[in-house]
């Protein structure tokens, strides 16, 4: 399993110092970077407020509708996800059933906070804010953002006002502020202010190289033999604002049957790099990906 490590008593998550984005938590290797495959064990006390209340954070969808139902016995609970509807018809027809009244509460993933217009919607809660608050991502904050601001839109679309409760460990958090007060010029003034000490687009550029083969070992030998390459030929060429991160898994690491390794390069024009160094079948590249993970 893999997600989030963070402090309930102040908010901490670790982040990997090279590239800025929180590390993923894995029961077999502890933390890690699927950005550049940095690692560290996992901390027993918070390294920030030094409490021993630093913990895994994760919560799937059946739990929470297990709680809902327990908190509130009475009300008609709908499940909406990826494992109770697969087909556009499955969903629409999800949505019909809440949207006529055959369920008081809705609980499913984020898909459900974007373009639903129900306005007997009256009150909509988040739970757990801080696993997209600190995906490993350069751009986690601005989803976060986003996602809030678009589920804080489906409550008091009708003649009730709406009401919005967002659970967080880091209520402080830029992003969670900005949510809460619809201030995208608030937001945007401090992102862009930390993407700039990150060295993060839109201050430099990425690319996303990713090799994928149904054998795990070829495709880190593969992923390996190629950071060697890029690397030489930065130095090579004089490159000193480039990087090449990894390489390193993306998480989920096996998809469809393929085991996945990747490469970030970072800097003023990945092209450059790219053109000068030959790639093999299987590997696909992705220039100034909308996300970096």
């Amino acid at each position: 399993s893999a997600g989030l490590v963070e402090c309930r008593a102040c908010g901490y998550a670790a982040r990997c110092h090279r590239c800025g984005v929180a590390y993923t938590y894995h029961a077999n290797k502890g933390l890690v970077c699927h950005y550049c495959n940095g690692r560290r064990s996992a901390p027993a006390r918070c390294p920030g407020c030094r409490s021993p209340h630093i913990r895994y954070l994760g919560l799937g969808v059946q739990r929470l509708v297990e709680a809902v139902e327990e908190l509130l016995p009475r009300a008609r609970v709908l499940r909406w996800d990826s494992d109770t509807a697969r087909t556009a018809k499955e969903h629409a027809a999800l949505l019909e059933r809440f949207a006529s009244g055959d369920a008081d509460v809705l609980v499913g993933t984020q898909m459900i906070a974007k373009g639903l217009h129900v306005p007997a919607v009256t009150l909509v809660g988040v739970a757990l804010a801080d696993i997209g608050l600190h995906a490993p991502d350069f751009n986690a904050a601005e989803r976060a953002f986003q996602v809030l601001v678009q589920v804080a839109g489906r409550a008091g679309r009708g003649a009730e006002p709406g009401r919005v409760v967002i659970q967080t460990y880091a209520p402080e958090h830029y992003a969670i502020q900005a949510a809460a007060d619809q201030d995208y010029e608030a937001f945007y003034e401090r992102e862009m202010a930390v993407r700039r000490s990150l060295n993060a687009p839109p201050f430099t550029r990425l690319a996303r190289l990713t090799f994928a083969t149904t054998n795990e070992g070829a495709a880190r030998r593969e992923a390996q033999r190629l950071a060697a390459m890029l690397k030489r030929e930065a130095r090579a060429q004089g490159m000193r604002h480039t990087d090449v991160l990894g390489p390193a898994p993306p998480y989920p690491p096996r998809l469809r049957g393929l085991w996945r390794w990747r490469l970030i390069i970072r800097g003023p024009d990945p092209h450059r790099l790219i053109d000068a160094v030959p790639l093999p079948a299987n590997w696909s590249v992705d220039i100034d990906p909308v996300s970096g993970g």
